[in-house]
């Protein structure tokens, strides 16, 4: 069948992929013959299994092996493939990691040969990466992937009946929030494998408290294959499904495996002292002692109010803050700020947070609207002073915290807008009194300002993506704050017998983290290793000391063959380059130039890939000649917003995309899948005859099956310009045995041999015990169907002399969730999912209207920004939804050809 080229075989894995076939920027990618990927028409019917190439390429393996001591996660990523073809392949290979990970090492084995990557200092590999990219080839990447991890990917030229295995090994501390370390793989096969695995293996020698595995893709029949082992100090655990169980369904390619795979776990917690690990000449200490009295905050509330927070971020705000506020502890002071080019207080003075006053903030907080432009240096001042004057006038407890929670979405402009004068405002104001958080609210923030300035007074900066998740995130980032338990954190070690130690003074010790201190030994002689932790606690000052000594690991852990015995070595490496980075945004030029010079030489020496150096990666020369050379670099948080405005730069205002993904065709028919966790849209059109009724879902399994038939209009209009809509939908549930036939006219029920008519013009409820109906006026239909997915159908009615145009429908899904992984369909194969990534942005035929390069299903595809119109909250007028549009009967998007989902009935299946 032609036109199939986008349904190839993806062969890896979501952290590591294979697609087959075409060219595609950012996964494992197999291109040769394009004539020889085309089926014959007849062979097209089978939407489910779509593999063209297995007879070209073989994978065999994927392996994630993932060991963690005492925190510190290795993980080792092992894929092998085999190029069957008679032609050589050119394979992208594509990883996705945590983005707090630093990788520090890449090869690739070919028929014997390994090709080794290389870090180097950013500045000298740049020269390299230039002329990659100048020479038109794809140069090796590591781009953001969503809020939690990015992509590494690279590509090589396979020659005939070779073989080729990729190794990528990343390092990361794991950190403690909410009293849990999170180990998250995210797993995207996309097709099933023949050899599929992954495996942790956890050493705590605190102990472990617990460890859970789950997975966000996780079945009844996949649970089981979860295999899960803890003894005291040691978790093993394991995931490999076999081609089978990794299928959608017996006789189809998909696979169930798509998502997110997610170990937690804690340590035990015995001493107050913390756990101090020597081992290899090197130290790692780990203080969060246990049963500790959570210290009064006073917390005052920055919110900005200008006109830029609409779009629904102000209603996140106020979903957030109600919450926030119903936890605040009746022994805490809070205050409430608004303000945009003026300030508007709740109070003159922190109040204490009793249920009464809880109460009257939680009602300010709810007239709180958006409306002016942003003044931040008045408003963070405001609220500096309002500590400073309550503190001095003693309104505050003695032993309590003071800290401002900032949340602005946007740049300063007006009053003070330079922004070193704001910091410079703020930390001279603040004076080291005082933790300032900042939360930046979607894309047109300046996270470096903010972030920088937070470190500047004892705070941290965090970024709230914009979504349908929003206020969950700014009540996630409060918990990790809420509870402070200790303040002015001082850890002390011998000072003749340690060096280079990390950071080990904090401001402050929350509950549920953890506080981590690093160094190198002077000596060996353990016996004087004395260690002193002091802080100011709610009543009394903290004070523990101990004595601190060496971990034998053969002892502890006899049976196994530790991966790497250098692991506190390398922990303190970590750390500490993750601490000059920080310290190299902030501070007087010459703290941050010698900042910047030794983090970038211990990223040398260690051999990690961190903001000041690259990856590069030599590949085999081709029959071509001399390739060019891959650079893998690590983004900054400022690199990753950047690449998020590109790609939002044409969202219009009145976007605000609802709690859950909406799969809708209206109109011309336009096709519309929102993706809410991407703030994105993808649509197309399907154009065909009057009459064809097309295949929308099917769920074999569910045995739930949804056609529509289009309709022309009257006549064709003076601009020759022929729509066609949606005019008849069927909707039939198997299993139930219910049958809805919708047209513009009325809607008939059937179930059990009855007939049951509704018109459009009543209103009218209809409950059963397999289907309800909920009918609204001339305006919509909306169908539940038992314990399952719910449907609403929109009744557009045209003016009935109008000379050309006349009545359609528009189809809508919701908790598409419902349905099994075998759905499918023009719009039920998006409703799990769809990976694409937009790159190449350029002008197009309309200024307004820009194109771009879509990756998506193995080809790249020309695509063109647009919108598309929602008209469920207006029928008249609809709600403009940005999108990209793909052409051609969204050739390239959807699996195969639009003409194979035409089927010959309303309730036939393909």
């Amino acid at each position: 069948m032609s036109g199939l080229q986008g349904v190839g075989l993806l062969l890896l894995w979501g952290s590591a992929c294979l697609w087959l076939p075409g060219l595609a920027r950012g996964a494992l990618v197999i291109s040769g013959d394009r004539e020889a990927l085309q089926e014959t028409r007849g062979a097209a019917k089978s939407l489910q299994k779509r593999s063209t190439n297995e007879a070209k390429v073989e994978v065999y393996s994927v392996k994630v092996d993932c060991t963690v001591t005492s925190r510190f996660a290795h993980t080792v990523t092992t894929s092998r493939a085999l190029n069957k073809a008679n032609s050589s392949q050119e394979i992208f290979f594509e990883m996705e990691l945590p983005k707090t990970a630093f990788i520090v090492n890449f090869s690739m084995e070919i028929d014997g040969e390994v090709y080794v990557g290389e870090v180097k200092e950013k500045e000298k590999a740049k020269k390299q990466y230039e002329k990659a990219v100048s020479s038109g080839k794809t140069a090796g990447l590591v781009k953001a992937s969503g809020r939690k991890m990015e992509t590494f990917s690279v590509s090589v030229n396979i020659a005939a009946k070779s073989n080729v295995t990729f190794i990528l090994t990343y390092e990361e501390l794991l950190q403690r929030k909410l009293g849990q370390y999170e180990i998250l793989t995210r797993v995207k096969p996309k097709q099933p494998v023949q050899e599929f695995q992954i495996v942790t293996n956890i050493y705590e020698p605190q102990g472990l408290s617990y460890v859970d595995a789950h997975a966000t893709f996780l079945s009844n029949e996949l649970l089981p294959l979860v295999v899960k082992t803890v003894t005291d100090n040691k978790a093993h655990i394991s995931f490999s499904p076999t081609m089978d169980e990794q299928r959608k369904c017996p006789n189809c390619d998909g696979t169930l495996i798509d998502g997110d795979f997610v170990i937690k776990y804690d340590v035990k917690r015995a001493k107050n002292l913390g756990d101090v690990q020597i081992v290899n000449g090197y130290f790692v200490h780990f203080f969060a002692p246990l049963d500790l009295q959570r210290v009064p905050k006073n917390v005052v509330f920055v919110i900005d109010r200008s006109g830029s927070m609409g779009r629904g971020k102000m209603d996140q705000t106020h979903e957030a803050m109600l919450v926030i506020l119903k936890d605040l502890h009746e022994e805490d002071h809070f205050a409430l700020i608004q303000f945009d080019d003026s300030i508007d207080v709740w109070k003159e003075s922190l109040t204490k947070a009793t249920n009464e006053n809880v109460a009257e903030g939680m009602e300010y907080v709810r007239t709180i609207q958006p409306i002016g432009v942003t003044d931040i240096n008045s408003g963070v001042l405001r609220g500096v002073n309002m500590l400073l004057k309550d503190r001095q006038e003693k309104k505050l407890p003695e032993r309590s915290v003071d800290m401002i929670i900032l949340l602005t979405d946007g740049m300063p402009n007006h009053g003070v807008t330079s922004l070193p004068a704001i910091q410079e405002n703020v930390q001279s104001a603040i004076g080291g009194n005082m933790s300032l958080f900042c939360l930046g609210f979607g894309n047109d923030v300046d996270y470096s300002f903010l972030d920088v300035m937070s470190k500047q007074n004892k705070g941290v900066a965090r970024r709230i993506f914009q979504g349908s998740d929003a206020a969950i995130q700014l009540q996630g980032f409060y918990e990790e704050v809420a509870s402070p338990l200790l303040s002015e954190v001082d850890l002390r070690y011998p000072v003749n017998t340690v060096d280079s130690l990390t950071t080990n003074q904090f401001t402050q010790l929350y509950n549920g983290s953890e506080i981590v201190v690093a160094g190198r030994l002077m000596d060996n002689n353990l016996d004087n290793f004395m260690v002193e932790v002091f802080g100011q606690g709610f009543e009394v000052d903290f004070q523990v000391r101990g004595q601190a000594s060496a971990l034998d690991w053969d002892v502890m852990y006899p049976d196994e063959e530790y991966i790497f015995g250098d692991f506190t070595e390398r922990l303190w490496a970590y750390l500490t380059i993750q601490q000059l980075l920080e310290k190299s945004k902030s501070g007087a030029p010459e703290e941050k130039a010698n900042a910047t010079a030794k983090a970038l030489d211990m990223s040398l020496h260690y051999s990690f890939v961190t903001p000041l150096t690259s990856m590069v990666v030599t590949k085999p020369d081709t029959e071509d000649g001399p390739d060019s050379p891959l650079i893998a670099d690590k983004l900054t948080e400022e690199q990753r917003q950047q690449a998020e405005r590109v790609a939002h730069r044409y969202a219009p205002p009145s976007y605000n995309p609802s709690h859950a993904p909406t799969y809708l065709v209206d109109g011309d028919p336009h096709f519309m899948i929102e993706l809410p966790d991407r703030d994105d849209a993808l649509c197309f059109n399907i154009n065909d005859k009057p009459g064809t009724i097309f295949n929308l879902v099917r769920d074999p399994t569910q045995g739930i099956l949804v056609n529509g038939q289009i309709i022309g209009d009257k006549k064709i209009a003076p601009d020759g310009n022929i729509n066609t809509y949606f005019c008849r939908f069927g909707i039939k549930h198997q299993t139930l045995g219910v049958k809805l036939e919708v047209s513009t006219q009325d809607i008939s029920v059937f179930q059990d041999g009855k007939r049951v008519t509704l018109l459009w013009s009543d209103t009218a409820s209809l409950k059963g015990p397999n289907v309800d109906l909920f009918l609204t006026k001339d305006r919509s239909l909306t169908v539940t169907l038992k314990d399952s997915v719910k449907f609403v159908i929109l009744l557009h009615k045209v003016w009935e002399k109008h000379p050309y145009h006349r009545d359609y429908l528009g189809f809508y899904t919701l908790d598409s969730h419902l349905l099994s992984p075998s759905v499918h369909g023009l719009l039920g194969q998006f409703y799990h999912g769809i990976e694409y990534e937009v790159s190449d942005l350029r002008p197009g035929e309309v200024p307004e209207k820009p194109d771009a390069t879509m990756s998506v299903k193995g080809q790249e595809l020309n695509v063109t920004r647009g919108w598309q119109r929602d008209f469920r909250s207006d029928l008249k007028n609809g709600r403009n939804v940005p999108c990209w549009f793909v052409h051609s009967n969204g050739t390239g998007l959807i699996d195969g050809d639009a003409t194979d989902y035409v089927v010959s009935g309303l309730f036939k299946t393909v």
